[in-house]
């Protein structure tokens, strides 16, 4: 009786394993390998998600509505769960369906990004930027934002115009001959601008005057003759500037070449009035002084605002919006 109890017990304890050994295979056999799902089956789902209807879905996806039907029942039977509920309604998701939609959105939106940066690599392999630019940007601004850009992207051409007016700039841009530009004036809201650089104007004398301060008077400006820019934008700003004063101002002279009212400084013919990167790299001969009150150019980027860039393009105008990493300008 012992022996019979015994071997029953034994019988019972092989079957028990059996039976575990048998459970455990069949969750094996009923777990999910999600390397297999497929991305087409992951649009489909997010597309019927957002139209509540197979057939619309199929319109947007260009595809036939049985394509979409066989997809989904595919990819449920996949799942071992139902997605959507079928109606007259259309198709709605389920409580699980709308668990599983929002990280089928992120896959999605993630291989979006991939094929952006990827795009946008391909495209970094060549091209050509066409700036434009008034002189004194174009000599102290924009050659070390070039060489930084070229070590970057040393497949991508830069070429740069230079433009006295921001007028000149503006319809450059606008006629789609250049891409970006640098302006120091107000434009039409047709462009998109930001600000890259502040140029503070100054007053260059002989160093022989030995003027111990470094800012001036009114009254100390209005007793030398004046040289003044004679392009229209920087002759108005400083015209209107000097209007601040009670004293009456001596204009003597207006030069359009920045050097010619360097030289005439030096030569004592008067006081300079210019934006410092204009009188860059200042000589040794001249002393910089700052105006009675401060008066500066704001320098900003400028580009079509919707326009239809080229990858380069937005890459340099990556390396504008950094700008401020860049070390100053030495004055």
């Amino acid at each position: 009786m012992r022996s019979f109890k015994l071997a029953s017990c034994r019988l019972l304890s092989s079957w028990s394993i059996l039976l575990v050994k048998t459970n455990f295979a069949e969750i094996l056999m009923s777990a999910i390998d999600p390397y297999k799902l497929k991305i087409s089956q992951l649009r489909i789902l997010v597309a019927v998600a957002n139209y509540r209807n197979f057939s619309e879905a199929a319109l947007h996806l260009e595809i036939s509505q049985s394509a979409v039907s066989h997809a989904i029942a595919t990819l449920e039977a996949e799942l071992g769960v139902t997605l959507f509920h079928r109606g007259r309604n259309g198709a709605n998701l389920t409580h699980v369906g709308e668990e599983l939609v929002l990280p089928a959105r992120q896959i999605l939106d993630l291989l979006q990004k991939m094929a952006t940066a990827a795009n946008r690599a391909k495209g970094l392999k060549g091209g050509n930027v066409r700036l434009v630019s008034f002189r004194s940007a174009a000599t102290h601004i924009l050659p070390p934002l070039i060489a930084q850009f070229r070590r970057q992207f040393p497949l991508i051409s830069v070429s740069v115009s230079e433009a006295d007016e921001d007028m000149t700039t503006e319809n450059l841009l606008r006629s789609g001959k250049a891409d970006i530009g640098l302006i120091h004036l107000p434009c039409s809201e047709k462009l998109t601008t930001w600000e890259i650089y502040q140029d503070e104007y100054v007053v260059l004398l002989p160093k022989s005057l030995n003027l111990s301060q470094a800012k001036l008077t009114w009254e100390q400006l209005a007793k030398y003759p004046l040289i003044l820019s004679s392009v229209d934008s920087c002759s108005t700003t400083v015209r209107k500037y000097l209007q601040r004063s009670s004293e009456s101002m001596n204009i003597a002279y207006e030069m359009r070449e920045d050097s010619t009212m360097v030289s005439m400084a030096i030569q004592g013919l008067g006081a300079a009035i210019m934006p410092l990167l204009a009188a860059n790299p200042v000589p040794d001969e001249l002393k910089i002084y700052s105006l009675p009150t401060p008066l500066k150019r704001i320098i900003k980027a400028a580009i079509v605002e919707d326009a239809l860039h080229t990858p380069a393009v937005f890459a340099f105008i990556d390396t504008l919006k950094n700008y401020n990493a860049i070390a100053p300008i030495s004055s």
